[in-house]
Parts: C-alpha cells; structure tokens; sequence
C-alpha cells in the first residue's frame, strides 16, 4: 500500500499544503489520514484547486472520483464530485449541484467523525456507470 501522496507528484501535494492558511492545516491533516486510512489504494493528486482523491482501477480523476479537499479561504470542504449517489444518513452533505456534494470540515475532530468515514467508504464503493 503506497501513503497517500506517493502515487502523486510530492512537490505539487508540498506546495498545495504549504498553501493552506496556518489554522487550517491540522483540519487538513485530519482529513487526509483518514481518507488514507480508509480507501489506502487512492491516488492523491491535485486537481482543481485541491486534493483529489481517485481509484484508478475504476478510471480516471473523474471516473474514479472519490473525494476531494479543497480550501476556500478559512473553510475546509470534503467535496463528492458524484455525491448525489451516496445515502446520508446523518444529513451531512450539502450542495445543490447537478452530482457534487460536500461537507463542511470545521475541525480535526469533525474530520474523524465516524459519518465522515462512512461516507468516504461508501464514495469509494460507488460503482460508475455512464
């Protein structure tokens, strides 16, 4: 199992995280261990401005989507790019886009959170058909 950020261009995963404002990163962190621990096999890249996070056994950094870690300003997102597909329980996901959802991160804690978790699982199950 390769960490994340192996499989990626370190310099560019370097210099998105040296871009993340200072009271974010711990946020960042978080979310980063856990998508690791959750789906190990994912390719980290950064794509559109954040973390992006892929299976390539399902296709590409589209296909593949699993999740995404974007930082706008002082607000950390854990975005689904094919959201409306995942069941949310616990009313987590936000978004009114055509397929993408997220979830706001306010925290490391909100971060570990087991309904993050889950739906970090669940996205990297989705099976993606045209």
């Amino acid at each position: 199992m390769a960490r994340v950020g192996e499989r990626s261009d370190p310099s560019e995963v370097r210099r998105f995280l040296a871009g993340v404002p200072s009271e974010r990163r711990d946020v960042v962190a978080a979310l980063r261990e856990t998508v690791c621990r959750i789906v190990p096999d994912a390719e980290e890249t950064v794509l559109w401005g954040g973390l992006s996070y892929h299976s390539p056994w399902v296709g590409g950094r589209v296909k593949g989507a699993i999740c995404q870690i974007s930082v706008k300003g002082s607000n950390v997102r854990l975005e689904f790019i094919h959201g409306v597909r995942l069941v949310d329980p616990d009313g987590l996901l936000e978004g009114d886009r055509l397929s993408k959802r997220y979830v706001s991160i306010r925290s490391a804690d909100d971060a570990r959170r087991a309904a993050v978790a889950r739906l970090i699982r669940e996205a990297s199950a989705v099976e993606w058909t045209p």
